[in-house]
């Protein structure tokens, strides 16, 4: 398989309804929101989304997320230490090898602290913190259990940890970015067909994530935009491709409800002159 060697830009919209895209453990679990009141979800919670697609398209992968893991290590340095031996394998051996067996590890690279070692990987694919279009409502609802966790005191028929809170985005609609870099991809080895999967794991990166944060149906990819570039370097810089797909909000619109309340445009004129250098633009649909 061919080493990827034409560089890759995308963009890539969601929408958020009813749900808890990524909560935040120093606010009590609540959906992160910036200083603004704009919606976020950290690169590291949609890379493990795209980790779990991996997953689900029967991929191996490194970092498993302890509900998925599929075979019998219950961290990442039992993991690492099955594979590799600190006495035989060599750095250049154990990241030839990882490569090679993990997906996420070409894709995204590692770092490797296990067996006294010191060794990063740097992967090629990149992706941006994701932020909504417009400042969200976040709702949160108080609830109660049905029955005690613990035992109730003396007297009483309720324990505390019957009541809690629940918080969730009421609409948004996020975008994040990322890129495929080819001089990374020669070092790891991600191929063309790697990048299909990329791919195919953006558009359909809510599927199989239920949960109770997240109900079925709830988050939606509506749209990838991928730009294939002529050759390794690019035509332009990714932060100049990104902006090349902007987002505004319709001018009768009082209240953001829907997908369909922006207007989402390519800035025509720039992508034709790019367009004329190879740049090549496909927009999918998300599922």
């Amino acid at each position: 398989m061919n080493t990827l060697d034409k560089k890759i830009d995308f963009v890539v919209f969601f929408t958020v309804k009813n749900a808890n895209p990524n909560g935040d453990p120093l606010m009590g679990n609540m959906p992160r929101t910036d200083y603004d009141g704009y919606g976020e979800a950290s690169d590291v919670c949609i890379k493990r989304k795209i980790r779990n697609r991996m997953q689900d398209l029967e991929y191996n992968i490194f970092v498993q997320s302890q509900d998925r893991t599929v075979d019998d290590y219950k961290s990442l340095e039992a993991r690492f230490n099955a594979e590799f031996d600190k006495k035989k394998d060599s750095d250049d051996i154990v990241a030839e090898k990882s490569c090679e067996k993990w997906f996420d590890v070409r894709s995204f690279g590692q770092v490797m602290t296990f067996q006294n070692r010191s060794l990063g990987i740097r992967g090629p694919v990149s992706i941006s913190l994701a932020k909504s279009l417009s400042p969200v409502d976040i709702v949160t609802l108080q609830i109660t259990r049905s029955t005690n966790g613990m035992e109730a005191e003396v007297g009483k028929t309720r324990s505390s940890d019957t009541m809690g809170t629940k918080h969730y985005v009421d609409f948004g609609v996020y975008k994040f970015t990322g890129s495929i870099n080819c001089y990374f991809a020669e070092k790891t080895g991600f191929t063309d067909d790697d990048a299909d999967t990329i791919k195919e794991t953006l558009r359909t990166l809510f599927m199989n994530d239920i949960s109770s944060a997240r109900p079925e149906g709830s988050m939606e990819v509506k749209k990838v935009y991928w730009f294939t570039h002529p050759n390794k370097l690019g035509v332009a810089s990714s932060a100049k491709i990104h902006n090349l797909v902007s987002a505004k909000i319709k001018e009768d619109v009082q209240k953001v409800s829907s997908y369909e309340d922006y207007i989402i445009t390519i800035d025509k004129e720039k992508y034709d002159s790019y367009k004329n250098l190879g740049l090549d633009l496909k927009e999918i649909e998300g599922i």
